[in-house]
């Protein structure tokens, strides 16, 4: 049975938020407000904020440059995941992807289906892993990221989750690298 497990240690991970916008300066972000609020919340440490522009490149530049350091474990983007020609989040992030978590994507869409209807598919939400780190691009409503968080992510990022969660196999992401160097 899912649930948290009290006799287990929670350990908190380092998780940097990037919010996607053409039109908001960060103290109009409420998205990113949100997610660091969540975070804080539930024991994290908020490692990195920042907000861009809705530009392929910068965003991919950012992303890479967490995913390569090493005292970033996870890595939330909001903003940039519909259908307008500015919105490019999965263009500049998917391609870092060395896995797809697929399953975030479906999850999502059915808990937004409960709260926005089919308005849900407007969504390209989606999740990854890259150089054992935790990529998860949500779209920029305040309700997307709350629907996120509360529903999978606050689960997933903590280790006390049963039967499994997303922390107990961040030590082992890397094994390809290991094996092959």
């Amino acid at each position: 049975m899912a649930g948290i497990d009290a006799e287990r240690a929670f350990i908190p991970i380092r998780i940097a938020v990037l919010t996607m916008s053409d039109t908001r300066v960060a103290k109009e972000d409420k998205s990113g407000d949100l997610l660091a609020s969540r975070i804080g919340e539930a024991g994290h440490v908020l490692a990195d904020r920042k907000l861009v522009r809705d530009d392929q490149q910068a965003i991919r530049t950012i992303v890479e440059s967490w995913i390569s350091d090493p005292q970033i474990d996870c890595v939330i983007t909001t903003g940039g995941t519909g259908f307008t020609g500015r919105d490019v989040t999965p263009e500049a992030v998917k391609p870092l992807f060395e896995k797809d978590i697929e399953g975030f994507a479906i999850l999502f869409h059915m808990l937004s289906f409960q709260k926005v209807g089919t308005s849900t598919i407007q969504s390209r939400a989606c999740a990854g892993v890259a150089h054992g780190t935790y990529i998860f691009c949500l779209p920029g409503s305040p309700g997307a990221c709350r629907d996120a968080w509360d529903g999978i992510l606050k689960f997933q990022l903590d280790i006390r989750h049963r039967p499994c969660n997303f922390v107990e196999i961040m030590p082992r992401l890397e094994e390809h690298r290991k094996a092959q160097g």
